[in-house]
Formats: structure tokens, C-alpha cells, sequence
């Protein structure tokens, strides 16, 4: 086995279930067109509430996805998850085939936000409404926050290192920081990710409580990170899985290399002080470039955690500034999920997903819905900008407090 420093994290396979695309090509199609996704909450059961827009997956069918057996015991996050690592395993061509000798050489993280909102809700109206005999057995395991995980796992008969990362939206992050240290503790390949399904009514009711959410009820309005208009954001539906591996194993099979995981950092800065989050996620982005050996002008693209709220923007804006120096007003900045919501843990993957994408046809997305920018950020709005690019740093923040920063190098980028 080659030592922790030769091993090397790659991504091999991408598997999207968005708001603005059930697959990755539809997901990448609307996301450098710009396209805004953003629409009304029709959920049942969500008509009455506060909340009004928000990015919702609707052009899924799980039936047509996942096996009826999976399907019983598990709730639409874990269906969003299934289906995205099926998408990604087949993009990676990674078939059972490929690890059925050494099935503990592949493993599985996944971060989650809120678990399984909509199964738990509905048990709990059994059991109120009709009586504990009619609350299903699955009930104690659908709504827990490992059961993508643990679905994943046991679907595809994986039986490496497996994990949840339950740290707030930057989670979404960490858990791909998770899948490279198990890679270079010896793991040849980790499916990783995270999807949510924030839409039941009790979930929604559950985020209420965030001064941050929006309750704006027009739907290119109610999400505008980085502008005088900045007033919330709006949550989101699905997420993404990726495949990564040991990059030598890899290149043994004949796999495709899409991107590097180069470095990661995180950091907490306490829930909702968006002022001290500048020198949390400034820091986080200084661990990350030193993790990836980065000087901060090699930095090609900057995917922004975007939260839409005044105070939290202008820190994210100091925080670069602060990180990248001089090269932080100059590098293009980018929100793709202004046009498709906040998926909490999934959103940060999403933009993991769309910084391979971007680095692939060198081409940066743009940020829907945003313009008149008001902080010193060179944020790509409208149309996409052509750009080349070898190197994607993507943030991610809480509501909690957590910080998070991941630096992507593109395929042919050579480690150190």
C-alpha cells in the first residue's frame, strides 16, 4: 500500500437531483444559463405557511428510482440520496463488478441537515390519530440523519468506513473532507455527499425559527445574497453524491479523472454572529489553500455560501478579501443556487458539483436574480462568464456557526 502522502483524492463520478435538474447534464444546463428555478411552496400541507418560495424537486419519481423494499423503510431525502449515488456511481463506472472482491475497500459519508422530516411527520400523525399499532417499524430509523447512509451502504453492499457529518450546512463540506481522509488512511473509493427534503410541513415549521429564512412571496425577489435587496434566503430541495477515490486506483480501472480534492478547513463561529463569521471563514479558506498547497492568486473562481442576509454577506466579502488579499476583489465570485434555493447540506455539495462542472468547460456560472452588487466582489451575474479555470475554492456557512472551505483543482492539475 503507498504511504497517506501518495494518496491522492480524486472525483470519478457526479450524481445530481436538483431543483433545477433530476440528473447532472440538466442540473449543469440550467445552472450556466442562469436559469431561477425559484418558485411557490406547493407542497400539501405547507399552503398556510409563512414560508412562500423556496426550490422544489419535482421532477422525480421515486418509484421509477428506487426499489420498493428501500422505498418503505426510507424518507425523500434518503430517496434523493439513492438516486444521486446511483447517478454518480454510473458516472464513475464503478459496478459492482469493480469492488465485489474487496466490497470493504469502498465506503459511504454523507452529511445531513434535518433527517427525515416528512416519514417522521406522518408516523407521528398515525400514532396520534390512530393509535401506536398503525406506526410503521420504520419509523426509528427513517428520519434518523445517518439513514442515507446507512440506505447507500446496505443498497450497494459497501462495507468500508461509512459516516454521517452532522455540522450544519458546511457539513456538506466536511463530509468530503471525511471521504479524502478515509482515502488516505487506505479506503480505494467513498461514495459522498448530502441531499435534503426541508419541504414537510413540519420541517418547515422547524425553520421558521430562522431569522434568516425569507418570507418574501416573490419568487425573484426572495433571494438576493450581496445586494441592497438581500432579504433571507429560501430553503431547497435534493443535492448531490460524487464518487472519489484513491487516484491510482482510479487510473487501475480506467476511470475518468473529473477534479482534485485538493484541501478543506473548517471552523465555528457561534449561530447567527455573522460579524465574527469573517474571521471564521477567513481562516477557513487560509487552512484550506495551505492544506492545498494554494497560494491565493492561483484561485480561478470563488463559489460564495451566498446566505443573503446583510450582515452575513458583507462578512463572507471581508472574509475573502481578508484570505485571498488583492485577488479577492479581482476573482470572479459566483451563487449558483440563487436560481434553485439553499438544499442546507446539499447545497454546498451542489456547488462542489457545478465547481467540477465549471473547471471541465472553463466556464463560470452566473448568480440569478442578483444584480447591483453592493460589496467589493467581482460577481458574475447575467450571463456566464468564459474564464480558465484550474482551481475552485467553494465556501459554506451555517446557521449554527459552522465554517467551511474546500479548494477543487481541475483533473490535469499535478499535486505536489
Amino acid at each position: 500500500m503507498s504511504s497517506r502522502q501518495d494518496r491522492h483524492t480524486v472525483v470519478t463520478g457526479i450524481g445530481v437531483i436538483a431543483p433545477n435538474g433530476a440528473n447532472t447534464e440538466a442540473f449543469w444546463k440550467s445552472t450556466h444559463e442562469g436559469v431561477s428555478v425559484l418558485d411557490r411552496v406547493t407542497r400539501e400541507g405547507c399552503e398556510h405557511l409563512p414560508l412562500r418560495v423556496a426550490g422544489e424537486v419535482r421532477d422525480f419519481d421515486a418509484t421509477a428510482l428506487i426499489e420498493e423494499r428501500f422505498l418503505v423503510q426510507t424518507d425523500r431525502f434518503t430517496h434523493f440520496a439513492m438516486a444521486a449515488a446511483d447517478l454518480a456511481m454510473e458516472d464513475a463506472r464503478l459496478g459492482r463488478g469493480d469492488y465485489e472482491g474487496s466490497p470493504f475497500a469502498v465506503g459511504v459519508v454523507t452529511a445531513a441537515g434535518s433527517g427525515g422530516g416528512e416519514f417522521g411527520q406522518r408516523e407521528l400523525q398515525r400514532l396520534w390519530g390512530q393509535g401506536s399499532r398503525f406506526v410503521g417499524p420504520y419509523q426509528s430509523i427513517a428520519w434518523f440523519y445517518a439513514a442515507s447512509t446507512g440506505q447507500i451502504s446496505i443498497r450497494g453492499g459497501f462495507k468500508g468506513p461509512c459516516g454521517v457529518v452532522a455540522s450544519d450546512e458546511a457539513g456538506g463540506l466536511d463530509a468530503l473532507a471525511h471521504a479524502a481522509g478515509a482515502i488516505r488512511r487506505g479506503t480505494d473509493a467513498v461514495v459522498v455527499g448530502a441531499a435534503e427534503a426541508p419541504l414537510a410541513p413540519y420541517s418547515v415549521v422547524c425553520q421558521l425559527g430562522y431569522e434568516d429564512l425569507s418570507t418574501c412571496e416573490e419568487p425573484d425577489r426572495a433571494y438576493r445574497p450581496f445586494t441592497a435587496d438581500a432579504c433571507g434566503f429560501v430553503p431547497a430541495e435534493g443535492g448531490a453524491m460524487l464518487v472519489v477515490e484513491e487516484e491510482t486506483a482510479a487510473r487501475r480501472r480506467g476511470a475518468r479523472v473529473r477534479a482534485r480534492v485538493a484541501g478543506h478547513a473548517a471552523t465555528f463561529t457561534g449561530p447567527s454572529r455573522w460579524e465574527e463569521s469573517r474571521e471564521g471563514l477567513a481562516q477557513a479558506i487560509r487552512g484550506a489553500l495551505r492544506e492545498a498547497e494554494c497560494a491565493p492568486e492561483e484561485i480561478d473562481v470563488v463559489f460564495a455560501d451566498a446566505l443573503g442576509v446583510p450582515e452575513a454577506d458583507r462578512a463572507e466579502a471581508m472574509a475573502i478579501a481578508d484570505a485571498l488579499g488583492a485577488h479577492g476583489c479581482k476573482v470572479p465570485v459566483t451563487a449558483p443556487k440563487t436560481g434553485i434555493g439553499r438544499a442546507y447540506c446539499g447545497g454546498p455539495v451542489l456547488d462542489a458539483a457545478a465547481a467540477v462542472l465549471a473547471m471541465e468547460r472553463d466556464l463560470v456560472p452566473p448568480t440569478p436574480n442578483v444584480f447591483d452588487v453592493c460589496h467589493d466582489l467581482d460577481v458574475v451575474t447575467g450571463r456566464a462568464r468564459p474564464a480558465q479555470l484550474r482551481t475552485a475554492l467553494v465556501l459554506s456557512r451555517g446557521l449554527m456557526g459552522s465554517n467551511a472551505a474546500l479548494v477543487l483543482r481541475h483533473a490535469t492539475e499535478t499535486p505536489s
